[in-house]
């Protein structure tokens, strides 16, 4: 009933909002000029035809012919990432490799994503099998501290139990290639990052060719991908010039802020901050070294890789213009006033991963992050939809209110977003034709 519920109340938004954009903006606008030509192209058959401004791969072209024209490139994106983690959730990595490749298909940066699912895909199997053989250890214990019960007189149980329990305890210690029960698959996850790093690389070692057999459809895939780039002599298909891969670490910073403010109402509150700001003086795994490097790193992005793309100096319909000019590049020194509060946001965001997650799955997590965005020149939400995605469904959150909260900020903010759209037309004096403002 719940799943139903939800599947109503989004209808009842979307099917709306959906028919005012239809009606009050029936023609193409902003990329859809290049899109919507594109794929009525591919609807009529004609597959050699392609805009050299189109930047992504034909995937969503591809699913016009089974008529779900209506998908945007990040939504279909975004579904076929999410499938492809589920897939992988379920144990069901091939197709979770197929999925992945539809993903590729849409929209080249998932090739990232498609890495990460299939890296967590190897640490769960790895650790599982290690969780596996440790309660099957366990068992055997039991079962001969039971036979033993039947075997040993009533004045010797005691002896006899204690004395088996040290014996197997030692023989399960000693096995070379057993670890710890609790340094792994405690409930807190007190383990070291390296203790589980040590873990996974011998465990991945031994299950070598079982992990080759499961996982080896994401390398055809990696591998198609690797020299797709290498034929096109790009990561992108058009517009190559405007979409060059640059080194713009401070998009990472950009990142972070954004999705700790998403979730700020959820998660955040004074105590927290508190002891996030103490914790550094702490013995702590946050410890004060950490916390000066991150800020030194912080303030090197955003000195040397700040990076201000023409399309973002020229695109006043977008939010994150106005944030570059009345936040970011408000006044020079800005950009490091900014810095703490985005080493603050990160750290934030690690605590509340590494409350559900293990920290070796939190740093695929950021690398993956990482890799997606730093190459991307231009400042576009729409980048980090889906690494806000996999942050808020990992988020600790189990209670109604807070999710009916989430949504209520979500649907304030969109409900605003297209009121400007479709209500505050505007014009510039260089180009015809009307303005709107969209994310």
């Amino acid at each position: 009933m719940g799943r139903i519920a939800v599947a109503v109340i989004v209808s009842l938004w979307v099917i709306p909002v959906s028919f005012l954009v239809n009606r009050i903006v029936p023609e193409p606008y902003m990329d859809e000029i290049f899109h919507a030509p594109q794929a009525q192209q591919y609807c009529k058959g004609n597959f050699r035809s392609w805009d050299p401004m189109i930047t992504t791969p034909p995937g969503l072209y591809y699913l016009s012919l089974a008529h779900v024209a209506s998908l945007f490139p990040d939504v279909a994106s975004l579904t076929a990432v999410l499938a492809m983690y589920h897939a992988s959730l379920k144990k069901s990595y091939w197709f979770s490799a197929l999925l992945g490749a539809l993903a590729v298909v849409i929209r080249q940066t998932n090739i990232i994503w498609m890495f990460f699912v299939a890296c967590i895909g190897v640490i769960d199997t790895t650790l599982t099998h290690e969780r596996d053989k440790i309660e099957v250890n366990e068992n055997e214990i039991d079962a001969a501290i039971r036979k033993t019960d039947r075997l040993t007189s009533k004045n010797n149980v005691t002896w006899g139990l204690n004395l088996r329990k040290r014996k197997f305890s030692s023989a399960l210690d000693t096995d070379k290639h057993s670890i710890p029960s609790t340094s792994i698959f405690s409930a807190n996850h007190t383990s070291g990052l390296l203790d589980e790093v040590q873990v996974i690389l011998l465990r991945s070692w031994h299950m070598k060719w079982k992990l080759l057999v499961s996982f080896s459809p994401f390398l055809v895939v990696l591998l198609a991908f690797l020299a797709f780039v290498r034929w096109n002599g790009s990561v992108v298909l058009g517009a190559k010039e405007a979409h060059a891969v640059s080194p713009h670490f401070a998009q990472i910073m950009y990142f972070g802020l954004v999705s700790a403010l998403a979730v700020a109402p959820l998660d955040c509150s004074l105590g927290q901050i508190i002891d996030l700001f103490q914790s550094p003086w702490k013995r702590r795994p946050l410890s004060f070294f950490q916390v000066l490097m991150a800020v030194i790193a912080g303030f090197f992005s955003v000195h040397y890789f700040s990076i201000a793309h023409p399309y973002l100096l020229a695109d006043n319909r977008h939010y994150p213009f106005y944030l570059w000019r009345k936040v970011i590049n408000a006044h020079w020194s800005m950009k490091y006033l900014l810095v703490p509060l985005y080493v603050y946001s990160w750290f934030s965001i690690f605590t509340v991963l590494g409350k559900v997650q293990r920290k070796i799955w939190v740093l695929a997590f950021f690398l993956a992050t990482a890799a997606v965005l730093v190459p991307a020149p231009l400042i576009e939400f729409r980048y980090y939809t889906i690494p806000f995605y996999f942050l808020i469904l990992h988020s600790p959150i189990t209670d109604s209110q807070s999710w009916l909260l989430m949504g209520f900020l979500y649907l304030a903010l969109n409900a605003l977003t297209m009121m400007l759209f479709l209500f505050r037309p505007f014009h510039w004096s260089h180009e015809p034709g009307i303005q709107r403002f969209i994310w």
